[in-house]
């Protein structure tokens, strides 16, 4: 909506009366974003088994919790649960057929997550970091595409880039942008490569200054370690250290243009220098990748060196390991923080046989008993825990710093990993948070975060009082305890987003 300044002041002096008048479901999504209006909604059907149930379960393991509604809808999906659930699951893989208007317009706001690479530079890291993480936030909150986003946060811990070092801190906008998202539900080869040549993964891992220039230089084998160690193999692969010398010697010559760097232009820009690559006969994993001969001429010779970097990337990724490796992550991350060995077997089975494509791979991820049965057994990462919370509350939020800083305090504030393994998925490091989510459910719930809001009595209507309301919240209905609790607090939906089974999935 273009406003001139005229018609936007107009518009801003008969807000009030506006809204006073009209439902505000009716006003123009300009207008609700400027109120910071959750989606419209009305009454709904909370879940009314005693357990956790297989639309339930989706909603918690497959996105970020339910929104108020959220259960209803995808129940009228199928004739039973179970159908329902998979029909969910089905539409979430197709992301780009899902109409996500709304949260792509309210992340508009955080302009320098769609500038141009070169662009970046002009704009004060803390501005760029902290667009970054609101962003992440925002999307995770309102996205329509949320097993899409919990892809992105999946990739964006395993190919993991603390923002802090060097250029890293005006990078890492475009990788998260041409690298994670570009390739979340797409294919790993080609996320893989996207990853090796990103710009802001050349300066975090050194590939940039990784060169040969001669027989006594001896080549970085930084990102070469954790190309094999985190991003394929696993650090039970089966690769050697030789494997690693090897690796790094294969991708000697690559680098990007520092903002430091003379002659000042084209910042950012990847280039391969022949000069600086290895071009003697080398052995990845058992499998040759041959010299480049002397005679030919500078262009084929510069060919044939970029070459090597597609050469090892293809070792790679048809590795059984690798297969192994991912499969064990999707397993944890969806299933267990101890991964069962049938559904790893059956996912890497699934990974190895369509080279590597992420949707089909999730597929038989979500096909496997394993899935469907292990349910409300996961310990919720502090930023799933607080997105689930504002989900769960049909919150508006601007995603604002006081936010950002619960998430600081619990040590998951989004692209703040100092070490290239990415955040812990497993429950162990994120149990001494538990006093911060307290602080957090209590404040969210007294509407004490500036740029956060929860309409109480609306929600607590619309689900159908305070048993629905806690019916909404967990799950399933409440024990006798969780209601008597729930009562007796004075605090009950504080209580209800501290408790033990909200903060499982």
């Amino acid at each position: 909506m273009n406003l001139s300044r005229r018609k936007f002041l107009k518009v801003g002096s008969s807000s009030a009366a506006l809204l006073a008048t009209v439902g505000c479901d009716q006003l123009p999504r300009e207008l609700r974003f400027l109120y910071g209006q959750p989606q419209a909604g009305g009454p709904f059907q909370p879940p009314s088994a005693e357990d956790i149930d297989p639309v339930t379960h989706v909603l918690n393991r497959a996105a970020f919790g339910s929104r108020p509604g959220d259960y209803a809808r995808v129940s009228k999906w199928g004739p039973t649960p179970e159908q329902a659930a998979t029909a969910y699951l089905e539409q979430q893989l197709s992301p780009e057929k899902i109409d996500d208007e709304e949260a792509e317009y309210a992340v508009r706001r955080f302009e320098t997550l769609s500038e141009p690479l070169g662009e970046l530079f002009e704009y004060q890291e803390d501005l760029l970091q902290n667009e970054l993480m609101r962003g992440a936030l925002t999307r995770a909150v309102r996205s329509e595409r949320q097993l899409y986003e919990v892809m992105v946060q999946f990739w964006s811990d395993h190919f993991n880039i603390d923002p802090s070092k060097g250029d890293c801190k005006w990078l890492k906008v475009a990788d998260d942008r041409e690298v994670i998202r570009k390739h979340a539900l797409g294919k790993f080869p080609d996320m893989l490569r996207a990853s090796a040549l990103s710009p802001a993964m050349l300066w975090y891992l050194d590939g940039r200054v990784n060169r040969r220039e001669n027989m006594a230089e001896k080549p970085n084998e930084n990102y070469a370690r954790e190309l094999l160690e985190l991003h394929t193999l696993g650090v039970h692969g089966g690769y050697t250290q030789k494997d690693v010398m090897e690796v790094a010697r294969c991708l000697t010559g690559w680098t990007v243009r520092s903002k430091d760097q003379k002659p000042y232009f084209q910042i950012g820009k990847v280039e391969f220098k022949l000069p600086q690559h290895d071009c003697g006969d080398k052995e990845v994993l058992g499998e040759n990748v041959s010299a480049i001969p002397a005679h030919l001429d500078n262009e084929e010779r510069d060919r044939l060196g970029r070459m090597e970097l597609d050469r090892v990337l293809e070792i790679v990724t048809r590795h059984p390991s690798t297969a192994r490796h991912l499969s064990t992550k999707l397993c944890r991350r969806f299933i267990a923080d101890e991964p069962p060995a049938g559904a790893v077997e059956s996912v890497a089975s699934v990974f190895t046989q369509t080279s590597g494509d992420i949707r089909a791979t999730l597929r038989a991820l979500f096909a496997t008993t394993e899935f469907r049965q292990q349910r409300a057994n996961k310990f919720k990462r502090p930023f799933n825990f607080i997105v689930s919370a504002l989900r769960a509350t049909g919150a508006s939020t601007d995603a604002g710093l006081e936010i950002i800083d619960y998430l600081r305090r619990m040590g998951h504030a989004p692209f703040n990993y100092p070490t290239p393994d990415g955040y812990p998925e497993q429950a162990a490091p994120w149990m001494g948070t538990l006093l911060w989510r307290w602080n957090f459910a209590s404040a969210v719930s007294e509407n004490k975060i500036k740029g956060t809001k929860i309409d109480f009595e609306t929600l607590q209507k619309n689900s159908g009082g305070d048993a629905g309301l806690m019916a909404h919240l967990l799950g399933r209905t409440p024990t006798t305890e969780e209601t008597q609790a729930y009562h007796d607090s004075g605090a009950g939906l504080a209580l209800m987003l501290a408790s033990p089974a909200f903060q499982r999935c």
